[in-house]
């Protein structure tokens, strides 16, 4: 056969109907499936990571409103009579608010008492946020322990009081609010 013949005979009809082949959904089917799951799975960890950061701000926080107030009761309960002046001035230097004013106004009575008292020592046993307030300060649950000595000496006098301690972040410094003993 001529190659003429060959490709005149290899030419279909114009007019004949040629099936088309089936198409197939697998391929785009499982292309969407899998974007869809990528989003969701991207969608849950940007959630989770906000969450867990979330987290962590609450918890960097009260560490930081903790470890304030546990150094100012330390040295609230600790008293030197022969410093009166230096513990008032301390105490007033990290106050603000209310209790700013009322220890301002008992600053005298406050210098008389220390002076006349015996030398103590302040400790926290545990402190603890009990709530953060609208305006950003926290209430701070505080127990201390006070111990001195007898005045011959030979004994160790020890008590314990429970505190509420407000405490408010002022600029780059935390400051007391409000102090409550809890009876």
């Amino acid at each position: 056969m001529s190659p003429r013949r060959k490709v005149e005979a290899e030419e279909s009809d114009f007019f004949d109907v040629v099936p088309k082949p089936p198409r197939r959904w697998g391929l785009p089917l499982i292309a969407g499936l899998a974007t869809l799951l990528l989003a969701a799975a991207i969608t849950a960890s940007a959630l989770m990571l906000y969450a867990y950061n979330k987290g962590q701000d609450s918890s960097a926080k009260d560490a930081e409103a903790l470890g304030y107030v546990r150094g100012f009761m330390t040295t609230y309960t600790t008293v030197d009579p022969f410093h009166a002046n230096d513990y008032v001035d301390r105490i007033l230097a990290q106050g603000t608010g209310d209790f700013a004013k009322k220890y301002k106004e008992k600053e005298n009575d406050v210098l008389i008492q220390v002076a006349r008292a015996e030398p103590t020592t302040g400790t926290v046993v545990e402190a603890g946020v009990q709530r953060w307030n609208e305006d950003g300060s926290a209430d701070v649950l505080v127990a201390t322990k006070v111990s001195e000595k007898s005045p011959d000496g030979k004994s160790t006098i020890e008590s314990g009081n429970r505190w509420v301690a407000t405490t408010i972040r002022e600029g780059q410094q935390w400051k007391i609010s409000q102090l409550n003993e809890v009876i």
